[in-house]
C-alpha cells in the first residue's frame, strides 16, 4: 500500500530552525526520510542540529539566514538550490514576540515583529516560490498562531502578524495553484518553547492552561501529524488552509 505521507527524498528548508517548533519541525521530516536544510540566524545552533538530523540518515544542510534582511534571504535560497538541487518542501517558521503595552509599544519594536514575521515569510516565499514553479510542485508550510484568530493585550504587534500569516497564506495559495504548489498553515496553542517559556508560569500562562480543554500545553510531536500531512503528497488538494493545533483551544466561545 502506497505510504501518502511519504516524504522519503524531498528536499525541505526550515527557516527559523534553531529552536522550538522549527527545530521539531527539521527533525520530524528528517526522521521520515527527507533531506533538510536549516536556516536561521544563530549557526552555532544549526551545527548541534545538524548532527540530529542527520543520525536519521539524511543529508542536511545548515544556513546562515536572517529574515529581516532581503539579501540573506536571496543567499539562502541560492546556497539551498545549490546543495539540494531544488526545494520541495518549504516552512516558514522563524517568528518573534515582543511583549508591550499598548501605549508604550514602540515602533521599532513593531517594525521588528512584522519584519520577522511577515515581511520576511513574504521575502522567503517570493524566493522559492519561483523554483517551485520552475519544478512545477511544491509544499509552503507558514507557522501561523491561535493569535491569529484570537487576541489579548499587550502583544498588538505579534497578534497583528499572525492574522496576517492566516490572509498571506490563502494570498499566496491562489498565487502558487497553477504550478502544482499547495501553501498551507499550521496555527500552534500553547506550546513551551524558547518563545514561550517565560510566559508559562505567569499568572496569563496559567489561565491560558485553564482555558485549554484538553488540560495541557502542547508538546513535541503534537505539530508532527499535520506537518507531515502538509508537507506530504497526502496533502494535494488542499490549499489556502490555516488549521489550529492548540488542544481545542480556539473551538470555545
Amino acid at each position: 500500500m502506497k505510504n501518502l505521507f511519504d516524504v522519503t527524498g524531498k528536499y525541505a528548508l526550515v527557516v527559523g530552525a534553531s529552536s522550538g517548533i522549527g527545530r521539531q519541525f527539521a527533525k520530524a521530516l528528517a526522521e521520515q526520510g527527507a533531506n533538510v536544510a536549516i536556516a536561521a540566524r544563530r549557526v552555532e545552533r544549526l551545527e548541534e542540529l545538524k548532527a540530529e538530523v542527520e543520525a536519521f540518515g539524511v543529508k542536511c544542510v545548515p544556513v546562515a539566514c536572517d529574515v529581516t534582511s532581503e539579501e540573506s534571504i536571496i543567499t539562502c535560497v541560492e546556497t539551498v538550490k545549490k546543495e539540494f538541487g531544488r526545494i520541495d518542501i518549504l516552512c516558514n517558521n522563524a517568528g518573534i514576540d515582543i511583549f508591550n503595552d499598548f501605549f508604550t509599544y514602540s515602533t521599532e519594536d513593531w517594525d521588528k515583529t512584522m519584519d520577522t514575521n511577515i515581511r520576511g515569510m513574504f521575502l522567503m516565499s517570493r524566493e522559492v516560490g519561483k523554483l517551485m514553479k520552475e519544478q512545477n510542485y511544491g509544499k509552503v508550510i507558514n507557522t501561523a498562531s491561535i493569535g491569529g484568530r484570537f487576541a489579548s493585550e499587550g502583544n498588538i504587534a505579534y497578534y497583528a502578524s499572525k492574522g496576517a500569516v492566516v490572509n498571506f497564506t490563502r494570498g499566496l495559495a491562489a498565487d502558487l495553484a497553477p504550478y502544482n504548489v499547495t501553501v498551507n498553515a499550521i496555527a500552534p496553542g500553547v506550546f513551551d518553547t524558547e518563545l514561550t517559556h517565560d510566559t508559562l508560569s505567569t499568572p496569563f500562562g496559567q489561565s491560558s492552561l485553564q482555558r485549554v480543554p484538553m488540560k495541557r500545553f502542547g508538546e513535541d510531536g503534537d505539530l508532527d501529524g499535520i506537518l507531515l500531512y502538509f508537507a506530504s503528497d497526502a496533502c494535494s488538494y488542499c490549499t489556502g488552509q490555516t488549521i489550529f493545533v492548540d488542544g481545542g483551544l480556539t473551538m470555545l466561545l
